[in-house]
């Protein structure tokens, strides 16, 4: 049986972009947050990043929609400090003409005309250069006296069937690009996500859909020279049976007469239907176990570090990113 590697790797520490994909309904977004939560504690400064239009962030801190802005959404353990940033196209690119092109009102004139939404319609790959080009310049962004704004920048990046294609579509365009500004800054963010620098976490359920959506992530960031970081699994439920008893349960085998005897011995004398009912449950939580054991060995294939995080059974709040990053912390996040 593969044994998973252990919590946080001194090469993860490393880091300095984290991106955190999943198959949707994973819980990237959440973990992401409670991430970002880890890697702040101690007095560090951390940005989140979404890329998406969906302002996920906002409601998980319960905070109004955030703007073209780094915006503080929480303080961490110990002094640090949680941003979050929305990266609006549109915005991104008016602010790529005035950088680089001094075409501040000209940009504005675009916008109005609608040639913006025409160009990143025309040219697909252009929305994700602007992202990725607007994420290089949070990592690399330093203050007066040389040190980096931020410690950490993590991203709400897109699910695991798009992801490869968001994070290598500068490549293309350096190839299309070969003179200019827009080339300097391809060529600057290929450098910054191919580096070590960079991480990609990968958000699964122990279910059989995501893990193989893992797994496929995984070989094809290896193929991209991309570079995995730890698999995050979410939402992992505590076994309630003893694992003497996991095989036999799980294939039905469950003496109802046993039950009887010890739910007595305890006090508790339930009807023949309540009975029959618990038996029922038993073997169905035993059949999860093990599809779930199942599930973890497979993910061991990939050798990636593993994270475990708690189902939360009340909803996931201000207060639950908070336990969620703990536990993050536990595992050697830092």
């Amino acid at each position: 049986m593969s044994t998973p590697l252990p919590g946080w790797t001194d090469e993860l520490a490393r880091a300095r972009l984290h991106f955190v994909t999943g198959k949707g309904g994973t819980g990237k977004t959440t973990l992401a947050a409670a991430l970002g939560l880890a890697l702040a504690k101690g007095g560090r400064r951390v940005l989140l990043i979404e890329v998406e239009g969906r302002q996920g962030f906002a409601q998980l801190f319960d905070t109004e929609p955030l703007p073209y802005a780094e915006q503080r959404v929480a303080s961490a353990p110990g002094g640090g400090e949680l941003r979050a940033l929305h990266i609006d196209v549109e915005a991104a690119l008016l602010e790529y003409f005035e950088m680089f092109y001094n075409l501040g009102f000209a940009g504005r004139t675009l916008r109005r005309m609608g040639a913006i939404e025409f160009a990143t319609t025309l040219a697909p790959g252009l929305r994700d250069v602007l992202l990725t080009g607007k994420i290089k310049e949070c990592v690399g962004r330093t203050e007066s006296d040389g040190r980096h704004t931020y410690d950490a920048v993590v991203v709400d990046a897109p699910p695991t069937g798009r992801v490869v294609k968001f994070l290598d579509v500068t490549k293309a365009l350096t190839d299309l690009a070969r003179t200019g500004p827009i080339r300097g800054q391809a060529e600057g963010v290929v450098r910054l996500l191919h580096s070590g620098e960079t991480a990609v976490h990968l958000v699964t359920l122990l279910e059989e859909m995501p893990v193989r959506e893992t797994l496929d992530a995984v070989a094809e960031l290896d193929g991209a020279d991309l570079r995995p970081g730890a698999v995050l699994v979410n939402r992992v439920r505590p076994p309630r049976l003893p694992a003497r008893s996991l095989t036999a349960a799980a294939d039905g085998r469950v003496d109802a007469s046993r039950v009887r005897s010890g739910l007595a011995a305890a006090g508790l004398d339930l009807p023949e239907p309540t009975l029959d009912a618990l038996v029922a449950e038993t073997v169905e939580h035993a059949i999860r176990i093990a599809a779930e054991q199942r599930a973890r060995d497979q993910l061991a294939e990939a050798d990636l570090p593993t994270l475990e995080l708690p189902d939360l059974t009340d909803g996931v709040d201000v207060a639950a990113l908070y336990d969620l990053a703990e536990t993050l912390i536990e595992q050697g996040v830092r």
